[in-house]
């Protein structure tokens, strides 16, 4: 091989072509996690997601997280509904509209609760200003769906969804907190572990049958996914305070 990105314990390939060559039984979403690195580690082993299964986290911290996150799910379930439109089959566009049916409905329930608990009015969530991942974000939805098809998309709903899997699962400890205790159910149900699983067999053939110009654009979406994942998780301790309120008060709703 002639050019390679760092990832994990060694170089990964920098074409897919490469890395397939390699194995017996090689997934082309496998390829773009390990080329992301050190940043996947940053994502999904996050000081932010440790103290949340540790029930230490600060709730100031989670309330401007959730607030920003909220402001992403609404552009995932717009990248979500773009993927419904390019899926191939009618299978997967059901299995899709499946998944927007748990976010809307059970997730946003979540939602609603949770800033109810942590004194965040409508005022609030409904329109924040953005933090600066979460406008990051919301751009890079943007253009994936604006300038992408089936595959650019699901090159960001697949990180996206595999790292909250990944950071949410395997753990014994659960906080007592209900607003973190249900964030973790959310993303360790074995419904949600099967859906990540489905939608990276999508990414696995959408993007294996790419043109190697076209594989590396994928890759390029699914690692500044997999960065901004890590990024979020740092505004919710660094961001600019101002954007969300520490302590509402009684009333502010």
């Amino acid at each position: 091989m002639s050019d390679a990105a760092t990832g994990d314990d060694a170089t990964v390939s920098a074409a897919y072509a490469d890395y397939a060559a390699d194995r017996a039984d090689p997934r082309f979403t496998d390829w773009c996690r390990e080329r992301t690195g050190e940043s996947w580690t940053a994502a999904t082993d996050h000081r932010f997601t440790r103290e949340l299964h540790a029930d230490t986290l600060d709730d100031d911290v989670f309330r401007r997280y959730l607030v920003q996150d909220y402001a992403v799910v609404e552009s995932l379930v717009g990248a979500f509904g773009h993927a419904v439109g390019e899926a191939p089959s009618m299978a997967a566009k059901s299995r899709l509209v499946e998944f927007l049916g748990t976010v809307t409905g059970d997730e946003d329930d979540y939602f609603e609760r949770s800033f109810d608990a942590l004194g965040v009015p409508e005022s609030t969530h409904a329109d924040p200003p953005l933090a600066e991942p979460t406008a990051a974000f919301q751009d890079l939805i943007g253009r994936a769906t604006g300038r992408g098809g089936y595959a650019e998309t699901l090159a960001v709903l697949v990180p996206a969804e595999w790292v909250y899997l990944t950071w949410a699962s395997g753990h014994d400890e659960r906080p007592d907190r209900f607003y973190l205790a249900e964030w973790v159910d959310l993303h360790a149900v074995d419904a949600f572990a099967e859906f990540v699983g489905w939608l990276r067999r999508e990414l696995d053939r959408e993007g294996a049958a790419a043109n190697p110009r076209r594989q590396a654009r994928i890759a390029d979406l699914f690692a500044r996914t997999v960065d901004l994942e890590a990024a979020f998780f740092d505004a919710a301790y660094d961001g600019d305070r101002s954007l969300v309120p520490e302590q509402a008060t009684e009333g502010d709703a």
